[in-house]
Formats: structure tokens, sequence, C-alpha cells
């Protein structure tokens, strides 16, 4: 990443679609696969609020996928967030999300993949779903090119292409559309991934089988794509005007600095792309300094072990912090939802981060202070947590003892009093269970009072995505709601009970870096 005085600039590609279902995540996997194996240091990042396809770009790259979402974090943190992920990197891939002008819904281009390229000024790769059609396919990519001229198409990769003569069509009939073909993937059954209710199945759950899947979606974007042409255009584009976030920092500046931008008189995009030169070619990385490449994802990978240590500020505020707390953070097949920007902050404002799992461990990690408890699949696994009652009393007694335990979703459902039928930790006075009912989208949310994540009034944005139900649905009695929800519809959700708090709303802390230094210093001095 070449770097200047505020100035920043790493290669990068955003790979679209237009619509779902079109190849997006084959495609962009593939193709960190493909980079990684010809020595590029590659930084993966998805737009979006899904946690799997990280997982998946994880496994290509041997770094962290990490989200970019314009509508959990605001616009303004996009630039930032995607320089701190591609420190140290030759190249960067973002995979979007649905379409390449789906967004938030009834608001405009907000958190669309568009939005994030124009923010970052990337070029766009469209990735087009041509089973059933030839010359069509020049309406279609003509029309996602001149919708907004702010947005570049650099080029189209052609998925499900049948045969040498269904090429052959596609192929004339862009011509006239002037956008060049990169790629051409035929259909292939052996880099498909298995799904079910949420999408598709986490790496955790299946890491065998997905690291052959990747290897394979590699393979396929190597032989079909033309990587010099696709590293060419990422080294076109534009120079980033802004610094790297920092953990710490932001942890620093607190919940004063949050919004600060979008209360300074909103965001303006950067100006368009310059149009790079067409010719030449990239056949390799740059020359560097050999470095060790990472064997896991990131250090929250394996239970036991800690995230990467944050420096601490210096000063008063910093020796108050310098005491470690320890907190636990649930991991394993059942829990795998987490920004990485979470354990980050928990870090950088004072915490040990120790990550455990719920299916396999039967105490919480040593002098454990404080609990977070994210999202995952615990309806699934919902009879091996039930028959771990060592590690659901010692949560219960962890909760009863005042200690702060955050739980987002699934958390929500493993400290309910029963998951269909099943017995989980009671810390909460509720029952959950599986439906048909998919519930989806992002939400407008204000705190309902003091809790140890956010003081009444706190305004949040989050991201709802589960097919169960918890009953009752919001606190009362003994427990208050956590949240009042606005948007699509008002309605309170969630529990606050002493230091719990639990919720169906899945939040991005790096939007509210306040959040993680409340929470932290609950665990202190709770």
């Amino acid at each position: 990443m070449r770097s200047g005085a505020g100035v920043a600039s790493v290669p990068r590609l955003v790979i679209a679609a237009p619509a779902s279902g079109s190849g997006k995540t084959t495609v962009a996997t593939g193709l960190m696969a493909a980079l990684a194996g010809r020595g590029f240091a590659v930084s993966p990042h998805k737009v979006g609020p899904d946690y799997i396809d990280p997982g998946y770009h994880a496994l290509a790259t041997g770094r962290v996928g990490r989200n970019l979402d314009a509508y959990l974090c605001g616009p303004e943190l996009i630039g930032p967030l995607f320089l701190h992920g591609a420190r140290g990197c030759d190249i960067a891939v973002v995979e979007g999300v649905m379409g390449l002008y789906d967004g938030a819904a009834g608001q405009g281009e907000l958190a669309s993949t568009a939005q994030v390229a124009k923010l970052l000024r990337a070029p766009v790769v469209l990735v087009v779903d041509a089973s059933s059609q030839s010359r069509s396919v020049a309406a279609l990519v003509h029309g996602f090119v001149t919708w907004d001229p702010e947005v570049r198409v650099g080029g189209v990769i052609l998925n499900k292409v049948a045969s040498d003569r269904h090429e052959a069509l596609l192929r004339e009939a862009l011509e006239a559309v002037g956008v060049p073909v990169l790629g051409v993937l035929r259909r292939a059954p052996q880099v498909d991934t298995p799904a079910r209710h949420l999408g598709l199945v986490p790496v955790a759950e299946r890491r065998a089988a997905a690291v052959e899947a990747v290897a394979a979606m590699g393979a396929q974007v190597a032989a079909g794509c033309d990587l010099e042409a696709l590293v060419a255009l990422a080294r076109g584009a534009g120079v980033l005007s802004c610094a790297a976030w920092e953990a710490v920092a932001a942890v620093t500046a607190g919940e004063a600095g949050e919004g600060a931008a979008r209360d300074a008189g909103g965001f303006s995009p950067p100006p368009p792309l310059p149009v790079p030169n067409p010719g030449g070619s990239a056949p390799g990385p740059p020359d560097r300094p050999e470095r060790p490449r990472p064997r896991t994802p990131d250090g929250l990978e394996e239970t036991g072990r800690s995230a990467a240590p944050a420096r601490t500020p210096d000063g008063p505020e910093g020796a108050a912090r310098s005491s470690k707390v320890t907190v636990a953070v649930a991991g394993g097949a059942a829990f795998t939802f987490s920004y990485a920007e979470h354990a980050e902050l928990l870090t950088a404002a004072g915490a040990e981060v120790v990550v455990f799992d719920p299916l396999r461990d039967e105490a919480l990690p040593e002098g454990t202070r404080g609990l977070v408890v994210g999202g995952g699949f615990p309806e699934v696994y919902a009879a091996e947590l039930s028959a771990n009652e060592a590690l659901r009393k010692a949560v219960a007694g962890l909760a009863l003892s005042g200690a702060p335990v955050a739980a987002e979703c699934a958390g929500l459902l493993y400290l309910c009093r029963e998951l269909d039928g099943r017995p989980m930790c009671g810390v909460l006075d509720a029952s959950a269970r599986m439906t048909g009912r998919l519930t989806l989208g992002y939400r407008e949310a204000v705190a309902v009072g003091d809790s140890m994540l956010a003081a009444a009034g706190r305004r949040m944005r989050g991201h709802e995505f589960h097919r169960t139900v918890v009953e009752p649905g919001a606190g009362s009695g003994a427990a208050a709601p956590a949240w009042g929800l606005h948007a699509p519809e008002r309605r309170v959700e969630g529990f606050v009970q002493r230091n719990v708090h639990a919720s169906y709303l899945h939040t991005h802390w790096a939007g509210a870096p306040g959040v993680a230094r409340r929470f932290v210093e609950r665990c202190r001095t709770s």
C-alpha cells in the first residue's frame, strides 16, 4: 500500500452483479485465492452486514475478512475501515452485496455496492449469470454501465457459460457495449457450497470441505479469467484522502466523536475515478521483503487464544486501561458471527479477549469479568449446547453475579430458558423456537433505558437476520426492553436485566466505539 500524509492507495476491485445468485461469492473468493496463489498479499472485504462470506474470504487469503457497511458504520468510515484492513497488502478484493445498486430499503444508494465503490474510488467488475441469455446480455450490461456515471464498470466476467458457441455469442453482443470481457466461467458443480436457512454453511462447520471448495474456486478463476487485466484494472483505482481507522483512537474519542462527520453536514462522495491506461499488464506482485503469512484467518480463530494486543494510549487514561480485564467471547461452530473490529475495540478499551467454544468447553475462561455471545446457529446445535450443562450453569452464574453480558441474536437464544424445547442458560425468562418466517433487514434503534452497552436515548443502527422467535419478544417486569425500533415498524425488542443486554439486533461497534469502552468499564467496576 502506497501512502503519504493523509493520502493512501492500494490497488482494489469491487466484484458486483446485477442480482443475488449471479456468482459474486464464487468469483470474489476465487479471485482472492488465485491472486494469493500468485504471491499477492490480498485484503478481503465484503459489502454489507453478512458474516458468512468473509469466512470463505479468510480461507482464500489467510487474512481476516472484513465488512464495509455504510448503513451500520456510516459512509465516512468506509475508506478508513478499508485502509485498516488493507494494511500491508498488495491488492484488495471487495465482494458486493445483492445487485450493484441495491441497498438499504427506501434510502436510495445507502449501503449499496455502488455507493461503496464510489467511496473507495474503485473500479467495478460485473459478474453476469449468462446461463439463460445470449444477445440480451448487452442490454443488461449497458443498463448497469450507464445507470450511474460515477460508478465505473471496468469489465465483465461471464458466469455459467454453457459452451464455446454460447461464449462466442455473448462476446459478440458485448462488443457493442464497449466493456471488456475479463473472464468466462463454465458451470462447475465442484465449486458449489451448501446452503441452509440463513445462506451458506459457515466455514467453521465444514472446514475441510470449505478448503477444497475455495481451492476449486481459485483454480476456476485462474483458468477462466485474465488475472493480469484484473490486476491492471485494480491499479487504476483512485487515491483515498483519508487515514486508516485505529481502534485505540476510536475508543479514546468515545461517544463524543461518533457521527461527527455526519453531524458536520453530511458526506460528499469523492470525485469520479480517473480513467486508467487500459494497456499493460501486471504479471506479479511488487517486490517487497519476505514476511510470514498467517496460518489462520485471525487471532480469534482458535479457542483459548487472545486478540492481538492494541497500543495503549499514553497518559492517565491509558494507565487506567493498562490493567486488563478478561472478556470471554463465544466462538466455535455455533457462534461464528462476529466483526473483527469488535475484538479490536474491546482490546483497545482494556480487555483481554479470550475465545471459548460453548460446544466443547465446560467452563468460562479463567478470570472472566464479562461475556460477549454473538450471532451464529445455536438452533443447529441446540442438543449439544443443552448437553453442556456445566457451561450453561457457569454462564447463568456469571450473569447472576452482575458481570456484563452482551448477547446478539444467537446469543439471545442461548441465554433463554429454552430453545426448541431444550434447556439453555436460563438467564432470561423467555423461550425461543425456530419458525418458517425470515426476519431480515436494517433497523433504526434507540436505547429504551440505561444499560452497560448504551445510555438511555442512545441511537444505534443494526441488522436483523433470523428465522427464530423469542417469546416474549421484549423484557417486562424484572427485565426491561433493550431497544425501541423505529424502522421499518415501531416496536420494542430485546432484554436488559441487571448487566445483561440481549437482543436480536446485530450492531457494528466501529460505528459506535463508545459501546466497547462502556462495556469494558462496566466489566472493571462490576
